[in-house]
């Protein structure tokens, strides 16, 4: 598999990574046995990142990456987590929590270091906390050796260039905002790059928005939103082709996402992921189908405190 520097941070990551979201069932309930050959099965391929949280299923995606990483060797795999986000109204940035979460991370997972670790979902707390006290906090662990590079994630694109603005970063990661229906992170490249910031990106389904599956309870996607991309994926099926193929090819396309993190429960739906990144993508399809969602192109939802999101688009 294609793998792409990350920053200046000397990690180089495969276009495609796994994200291990799904063994907290985020969003089904898992087969455990299937969880874990999941994770073999995306190391096998080349998915060597992989991306967790303590907030992924409340521990349990921890608990089970640190069943199925054992006895693999620590050189074969890169491993990234986050903190500061433990359910779903749970926030805790304080310095205090910084040192425990990656302790006890690092023993769900059985590691002695992690390669990355994020602030998890900034944009729910007071940003200056994370300015102020989380990450000198994870400063002082990464000098410990127990991190080797550090960063924040979260939705909204104002929250990175705020933090940027007033801390250094070695990573960030970006979710729902590099897709075939949201483009916004790519107008933040420039910016990153003069920062000298990895750039990851996750998620090119939208969280199912861009499949034919059922969107899970949670969505918010507007009725509107919806509807066009159901129409999107009903021309691509005209075609004989699975939009989320073509979201998934979209989405690693562009050089300057280091990677893409994407995750399943399921060992067939890894394989066929890294299946489609090897294909070719069809570029008039393509076309046509970024047509078809143009009426909802940088359509975003709001998450966490309102003052900590972008402008609203207007229109849906």
């Amino acid at each position: 598999m294609e793998c792409r520097a990350l920053g200046n941070t000397g990690l180089t990551l495969p276009v495609l990574s796994f994200g291990a979201s799904s063994l907290g069932q985020e969003f089904r309930p898992v087969d455990v046995n299937e969880a874990l050959r999941a994770v073999h099965v995306a190391l096998d391929l080349g998915m060597n990142f992989i991306d967790t949280s303590p907030f992924y299923g409340r521990g349990m995606s921890e608990v089970l990456l640190g069943v199925a990483l054992r006895g693999v060797p620590r050189d074969r795999y890169l491993l990234g987590s986050k903190l500061g986000r433990y359910d779903a109204n749970h926030f805790d940035f304080s310095a205090k929590r910084v040192v425990e979460s990656v302790d006890v991370s690092l023993h769900r997972m059985g590691v002695q270091h992690l390669d990355i670790m994020l602030c998890h979902d900034i944009e729910f707390v007071d940003m200056n906390q994370i300015v102020e006290e989380t990450l000198p906090a994870l400063r002082k662990v990464q000098q410990q050796g127990k991190v080797r590079f550090v960063g924040v994630s979260g939705y909204p694109m104002k929250i990175f260039k705020y933090i940027l603005d007033r801390a250094p970063l070695d990573v960030m990661l970006s979710y729902n905002h590099y897709t075939l229906q949201n483009t916004m992170l790519a107008d933040l490249v420039p910016y990153l790059k003069a920062k000298s910031v990895g750039v990851m990106n996750a998620a090119p389904f939208s969280a199912r928005l861009l499949t034919n599956a059922t969107l899970p309870p949670w969505h918010k996607a507007t009725p509107e939103v919806r509807a066009v991309c159901r129409k999107a994926a009903e021309h691509c099926q005209s075609k004989g082709v699975d939009i989320a193929q073509l979201a998934l090819q979209f989405s690693i396309r562009n050089s300057d996402m280091t990677t893409c993190v994407t995750g399943s429960a399921d060992a067939g739906r890894v394989h066929q992921w890294a299946e489609w990144a090897a294909k070719p993508l069809d570029g008039q399809l393509l076309d046509e189908v970024l047509q078809i969602l143009k009426p909802i192109h940088n359509w975003f939802y709001i998450e966490g405190r309102p003052e900590n999101n972008d402008a609203p688009a207007g229109g849906v």
